[in-house]
């Protein structure tokens, strides 16, 4: 006999009703890794372009980021915590998968009874996260979304490693996401590399470990298309996309993505993201924390185009196209 089941009643499409964004207060400058490591302000700038960034203290943990974060996500969407019935957080570094982030953020900002789910799509990880939230509230298995990216990458970092101390940060970045008449978040485009994962991964599960060259040759050569094809997916061409945010991983990487799409048709004056400068490699908070930075900065103007690109651990990948609340 066949069944048929009633079906949960969803809307069209879906927006970004508001965003915001945590960094801790200690700024770590290259002088001062120089005075931990054999390195130098002007090798740390040429190799990967980072001027400065942002180290939680001992007493600041992922969760506490995460609950500034979305707290102001909150108010700058309008929206009262009783109004959200999911929350996401998209994190690789939670110090413990039991219990996860995002129901102690959820209770500790006043969300009650919600779902709540972490999401480990590293670098990814928030293309990932806005993805599942506005296919779930298309879906009707929610209203109102929060996700929020956040990281405390210090944790898993080992301080005198060249290759990664240079590179890593703390910090969240949240969006809310809710129904809206026209559709302002485009579909993700996803997808993983399985075969690379010796490639980045934790080593004797403490630490980050990665094969540098072999990274940014992946990302340099395989994130272009994904943002290409996140594009067509949005049923625009790379002249309407108005600002680039890759995942903030390498400057070097972001400028090889920009000059690609541009080849492909992205105008000149579109705005490429190099949040990274001063906040260095946040992973699953990196796109949301440099939106909100770029809005801050009168780089991001509401209703813009924005592409958004990820890309790392795992090795998952992601490409999606929004427009800026």
């Amino acid at each position: 006999m066949v069944t048929t089941l009633r079906q949960s009643t969803g809307v069209a499409a879906t927006r970004i009703l508001g965003i915001g964004s945590f960094q801790p207060e200690r700024v770590v400058t290259n002088d001062d890794l120089s005075q931990l490591m054999d390195t130098n302000d002007q090798w740390i700038r040429d190799r990967v372009g980072i001027i400065e960034r942002r180290f939680a203290d001992k007493d600041e943990f992922l969760v506490d980021m995460a609950v500034t974060a979305g707290e102001r996500a909150l108010a700058d969407a309008g929206v009262e915590p009783s109004d959200v019935d999911t929350v996401i957080v998209p994190t690789c570094t939670m110090p413990s998968p039991i219990p996860n982030a995002a129901a102690q953020v959820a209770d500790r900002i006043g969300i009650k009874a919600s779902g709540a789910f972490d999401l480990n799509a590293a670098c990814a990880g928030f293309c990932y996260g806005l993805g599942v939230a506005s296919d779930l509230i298309k879906a009707g298995s929610a209203g109102r979304v929060l996700v929020i990216g956040a990281e405390k990458l210090t944790d898993v970092v080992e301080p005198v490693d060249r290759a990664n101390a240079i590179i890593f940060a703390d910090g969240a970045g949240a969006a809310v996401v809710g129904p809206s008449d026209e559709a302002e978040i485009g579909p993700v485009v996803w997808g993983s590399a399985g075969d690379l994962v010796d490639t980045i991964y934790m080593r004797d599960h403490r630490y980050i470990y990665q094969e540098g060259q072999a990274v940014f040759r992946w990302a340099t050569t395989k994130i272009a298309p994904v943002a290409l094809e996140a594009v067509a997916a949005a049923g625009l061409e790379p002249s309407d996309i108005d600002v680039l945010i890759p995942h903030q991983a390498n400057l070097r990487i972001v400028e090889a993505i920009a000059k690609r799409l541009r080849a492909k048709g992205a105008r000149d004056d579109m705005v490429v993201a190099d949040d990274i400068k001063y906040s260095g490699n946040t992973s699953s908070a990196s796109i949301p924390m440099a939106l909100d930075h770029m809005r801050a900065a009168g780089r991001v103007s509401q209703a813009d185009v924005v592409l958004a690109v990820g890309f790392g651990a795992g090795l998952s990948y992601a490409g999606q196209v929004f427009i800026a609340p």
